[in-house]
């Protein structure tokens, strides 16, 4: 949580609790995953995130495995949201006990079948605990349910909870209007995870700290 909460305050502790690309239009000039010192930090997640000899790991906020950089048009693309999270669990230590991945869906998967210091929950049936990861899905159709884990690739997001009241969750994200943000999610009253109209979300990643 420490580390989500650090990355969250260098990139000026924005909150995105409006639906994804509520924003202004995007610019170049705009978009905090270009400015000076926060390209360079992107970098890091995908430098440090990221397994060695994986080209993704050379990526920046603004440039490719080359060094050149690419247009805006293409930043979807070059999306980093799951770059931060395999950042923060590698700096926390979780050595092998983490699949690092440039896709969701890769520790989503191995949080189903095993093998990691990970285990997938129901958001209906399991209140998270701050340092846990809650996931989404982020397609129109055919989306993946819980009973369909392991689904293979998917497009998702996920952030990690770092803290929470029983009624609002505060979860931590990378890429959220191109920028590490915090959003307050929806819960029940009890911590699960209720309606929230601008997130699927479909599975929660109970991490095994030494709580």
């Amino acid at each position: 949580m420490a580390i989500a909460l650090r990355e969250w305050r260098l990139f000026g502790s924005p909150v995105a609790d409006d639906p994804p690309g509520a924003g202004p239009p995007r610019s170049a000039a705009t978009m905090p995953e270009r400015a000076p010192g926060l390209w360079q930090r992107v970098g890091e997640y995908w430098w440090l995130g990221e397994d060695a000899g994986n080209p993704t790991a050379a990526w920046t906020g603004k440039h490719d495995e080359t060094g050149a950089e690419f247009p805006v048009s293409d930043d979807a693309h070059y999306a980093w949201s799951a770059a931060f999270i395999s950042y923060v669990m590698r700096i926390a230590g979780a050595g092998p006990g983490f699949p690092y991945s440039a896709s969701h869906s890769t520790y989503i998967n191995a949080a189903r079948t095993g093998g990691y210091a990970l285990t997938a929950e129901r958001p209906e049936a399991y209140a998270p605990l701050p340092g846990d990861i809650v996931c989404a899905t982020r397609t129109r159709t055919k989306r993946p349910r819980f009973e369909d884990l392991p689904a293979g690739p998917f497009p998702s997001h996920c952030a990690i909870v770092v803290g929470g009241d029983g009624a609002t969750l505060a979860v931590v994200g990378g890429n959220i209007e191109d920028a590490v943000a915090l959003t307050h999610v929806p819960a029940d009253g009890a911590g699960r995870i209720g309606a929230d109209p601008r997130y699927t979300w479909f599975v929660i990643l109970k991490v095994a700290y030494a709580r």
